[in-house]
């Protein structure tokens, strides 16, 4: 037997995580403030609906997405750290860059930038913390991790309502090397340059020893390709139930994320800033409440034995959901936005939970790989049907704008109903697959 590689000091780890949470929440910033800067980038470009809509998904989710995964093959096999430093310069440059752009085809390419530099963040992140705790307190650090997730969506509508606000309603402003741009395009400005301070921040971090890598004669197994995909996939039916189930919370997410503030316009009269800064400030308060509180239930479970504990907090989180659908049906602006703190709350709870899951259940050498695939579930269900739903619900099943309350609502049920079945459904499969682990066959796994 190899012995296992000391973990490092608490103080070290919770830097380290602090310093992750940071560059988590940039990337969230980076990647949300485009929502607020729809109407003024339509009438500058000269751009319809559908040109806005895949600047503000498809340009970034297809290259995250398709990049994450080739990316968290190489994070199983070279320097984490390394990796997440040049993103967070990508993706920083990238935002600035689209600051001075001139045509769409400009401003599609630098989103596509962005998208590839964010890749490189979470994989590398989670393998990274899974090598610095020890598995009783992995839950909570990840989710003060993924925390930045919410405070990143949430800071970027409240930062983005007060820089809409302030900026010129007009006219162009001189800058630096890109000579005259349009006032919005400062946005990208502001929120881009910062994350190169963090890149090098960054540098401080060392890092980790590999924890619970797979060895045959006590040494480390090279994988291919092909070993690695069936290493992710051998305990397929929890792996993907539970990516699925993550998803439909994702769903939910991305649907009140990127609807909430056009609700609040439609329904009660609220202007841009009004409705970004206002469910800004609910979104952060009430999804890092959830996200904690849904890693410190997740490691009390891991400490009372119970073996799917973290699936069971995915399960809270869809019921949740489920009793808080009524909540976009509220008649009035201020009940509304104190009551979708509660589906917040829920929404935020699983993500630390069910990143700690997919550590658990895989050896060190393909952690990166199997978070880079569930990201891509992850973002492909989220991202790419949660706003669209909202939205052929209202055009398409209630035809009528005015109607998108109930669009919200039933995002909301669909999500939890769909959620609720996946985490039902991968108990007993995942916890076949915990009680593998705890026993493996050969290749000998060190723990």
């Amino acid at each position: 037997m190899t012995p296992t590689p000391p973990l490092p000091s608490r103080r070290y780890a919770w830097f380290v995580v602090g310093l992750l949470t940071l560059a988590n929440v940039s990337s969230y910033i980076d990647r949300q403030v485009l929502s607020l800067l729809v109407k003024p980038i339509k009438h500058d470009l000269h751009l319809s609906d559908t040109q806005m809509s895949l600047l503000l998904g498809l340009s970034f989710a297809l290259f995250y997405t398709v990049f994450g995964m080739g990316i968290g093959r190489l994070a199983d096999r070279h320097s984490r750290r390394n990796i997440i430093i040049g993103g967070v310069v990508v993706w920083s440059l990238m935002t600035a860059l689209c600051g001075g752009i001139r045509t769409y085809g400009q401003f599609f390419l630098a989103r596509m930038g962005v998208g590839v530099g964010e890749a490189t963040l979470s994989p590398s992140a989670y393998s990274l913390i899974a090598d610095l705790f020890p598995r009783k307190q992995l839950a909570t650090a990840m989710s003060v991790f993924t925390m930045g997730i919410f405070m990143g969506s949430g800071l970027a509508l409240v930062v983005g309502a007060g820089l809409v606000a302030r900026l010129p309603t007009a006219g162009l402003v001189a800058v630096p090397v890109f000579g005259a741009v349009h006032p919005w395009q400062l946005t990208f400005f502001y929120v881009g340059l910062p994350g190169l301070v963090l890149a090098g921040l960054l540098l401080l971090v060392r890092e980790p020893a590999r924890q619970q890598v797979l060895r045959t004669n006590s040494v480390a197994n090279r994988l291919t390709l092909s070993e690695s995909l069936a290493l992710v996939f051998r305990y397929r039916r929890a792996y993907l139930l539970l990516c699925l189930g993550v998803a439909c919370t994702a769903l939910m997410s991305y649907g009140l994320t990127a609807w909430v503030p056009t609700y609040f316009g439609r329904t009660f009269g609220w202007t841009v800033p009004q409705a970004g800064l206002r469910y800004g400030l609910v979104l952060v308060g009430s999804s890092v409440a959830g996200v904690l509180a849904g890693g410190a239930y997740a490691d009390r479970l891991h400490r009372q034995a119970v073996p799917d504990g973290r699936l069971r907090v995915g399960l809270v989180t869809c019921v949740g959901c489920l009793l808080t659908a009524f909540v976009p049906l509220l008649p009035s602006a201020r009940l509304a936005l104190l009551g979708l703190a509660l589906p917040s709350f829920f929404i935020a709870m699983p993500m630390g939970a069910a990143t700690a899951a997919i550590q658990e259940i895989m050896p060190n050498q393909v952690r990166a790989l199997a978070s880079s695939i569930f990201l891509f579930i992850l973002n492909l269900v989220g991202l790419g049907l949660g706003p669209l739903l909202v939205a052929l619900f209202t055009d398409h099943l209630f035809h009528d704008e005015g109607a998108i309350r109930y669009s919200l609502a039933l995002v909301l049920l669909l999500g939890g109903v769909v959620g609720a079945a996946c985490f039902l459904l991968a108990f007993k499969p995942y916890r076949a697959a915990i009680a593998h682990r705890e026993a493996p066959p050969v290749p000998e796994l060190v723990a």
